[in-house]
C-alpha cells in the first residue's frame, strides 16, 4: 500500500510542483501566508520555552530567578521573528 502511494505522489509532484509556480508567480499569495507561517513558529517557540522553563523550575526550584532571566529572552527572540514577518507581510513579501 505504500509503494502505491509513493507512486502515485511521485506521478502527481511534477503537476503539483506546476500548480504551485503559477500560484506564487500570479501573487495571490502574499504576505499573509509570510504571517501566518511566522506566526506559527513564533506560537511554537514560545510554548516550547515556556513548557523548558517550567520543567525546570519543577526540577531545579531555587534557580527560579535565573531560568526566568534565560526564558524571558528567549520568548523575546522567538516573537522578533513574527515582528520581522510582520514587517515583511506589510510590504506584500
Amino acid at each position: 500500500m505504500m509503494m502505491e502511494i509513493a507512486s502515485m505522489l511521485q506521478a502527481a509532484a511534477p503537476e503539483v510542483a506546476e500548480a504551485a509556480n503559477k500560484l506564487a508567480q500570479s501573487g495571490a499569495i502574499n504576505g499573509s501566508f509570510t504571517l501566518g507561517v511566522a506566526g506559527a513558529g513564533a506560537g511554537l517557540g514560545i510554548g516550547l520555552t515556556g513548557f523548558a522553563a517550567a520543567q525546570a523550575v519543577g526540577r531545579n526550584p531555587g534557580a527560579f530567578g535565573n531560568i526566568l532571566t534565560i526564558a524571558i529572552i528567549g520568548m523575546a527572540l522567538a516573537e522578533a521573528i513574527a515582528i520581522y514577518a510582520f514587517i515583511l507581510a506589510l510590504g506584500g513579501r
